[in-house]
């Protein structure tokens, strides 16, 4: 079933980009994450151009977020403070990550440095994870369980200036923190197409000191909106948003995630987080290949 891609200007199988929907959307489903840091890999693998695939997922991960800001907001779980000054942050970043992705784009590196950026990015997340994936296996084999975290705030975030509360969240900082966090997003979500929720959490909860039962509606909540307002600038400006792309991750990601949802309910934890270390790895290793590796033919042209 091939379909053409009129941004993407290419055809491609529907039902393959469906599959690939659907298997980042079960991997969302199984692990918790939004899974948009392997939907652009995944594209890329399959022939998508790299501009395109950054622009599109962000689409993809604009429409996936929907629902489950709306369960965090009735559950009462999201500090609307909070994610109003990360959105800001965001929509900065995002609005910086233009010109840094106009830039890259005249000089002709913007591919090559999508796919650095990858490298790096999910072999630096995916070796902490299997770092901590390995920890918590080896206190559940012997039975130890690892000393509770205790909720503080880094030096750096008590050290500036202007504090606010923020009542959710149990805070009293400076929201120059958290705009500076929003903005880091932004610029990633940008130039990657990520959500940013994998480094927006673990910042949330270690930088900032953030009541754990807040932080993943709130990252969700900053999410929506500034994935929203990347792929608005990405349409205007970069005109690489292809709508057709996003909307065939997206109908592959609701139902993958529905079945991820059911299989993570029978796997322990622990042996999920290695899971997704592992896969993570596994991605930026073929990443890092596709940098460094020579085709036998530079280019082909092929008559029809």
């Amino acid at each position: 079933m091939d379909l053409y891609l009129p941004i993407a200007n290419l055809s491609v199988n529907a039902l393959v980009i469906i599959g690939l929907g659907g298997v980042v959307g079960l991997l969302s489903g199984m692990f918790g994450v939004g899974g948009g840091f392997l939907t652009t890999p995944l594209l890329i693998f399959y022939g998508i151009p790299p501009t395109v695939a950054a622009a599109s997922a962000a689409s993809q991960v604009t429409g996936a977020s929907v629902s489950g800001v709306f369960t965090h907001m009735s559950r009462g779980t999201v500090d609307f403070r909070m994610g109003g000054v990360l959105i800001a942050g965001g929509v900065i970043g995002a609005g910086l990550g233009v010109f840094i992705f106009r830039l890259l784009q005249y000089l002709g590196q913007i591919d090559t440095v999508i796919g650095i950026l990858y490298v790096l990015m999910l072999g630096g997340i995916g070796a902490l994870m299997a770092k901590e994936s390995i920890q918590a296996l080896i206190a559940l084999k012997t039975g130890k369980r690892p000393p509770a975290r205790k909720r503080r705030h880094h030096p750096l975030v008590a050290a500036l200036p202007m504090r606010w509360r923020f009542y959710r969240s149990g805070l009293y900082i400076s929201p120059l923190a958290p705009l500076l966090l929003g903005m880091a997003t932004g610029i990633l979500t940008m130039l990657l197409g990520v959500g940013g929720g994998f480094i927006l959490v673990p910042a949330m909860l270690y930088l900032l000191g953030m009541a754990t039962q807040s932080v993943v509606g709130t990252s969700l909540f900053q999410i929506l909106f500034v994935t929203m307002a990347t792929t608005m600038m990405h349409a205007m400006t970069t005109k690489a948003v292809d709508l057709v792309l996003a909307l065939l991750l997206l109908i592959g990601s609701v139902v993958g995630a529905q079945i991820g949802t059911r299989i993570s309910m029978s796997i322990r934890p622990e042996y999920l987080r290695i899971l997704l270390a592992a896969i993570v790895l596994l991605v930026a290793a073929r990443m890092a290949l596709g940098l460094g590796w020579r085709p036998d033919e530079i280019y082909t042209i092929e008559v029809r």
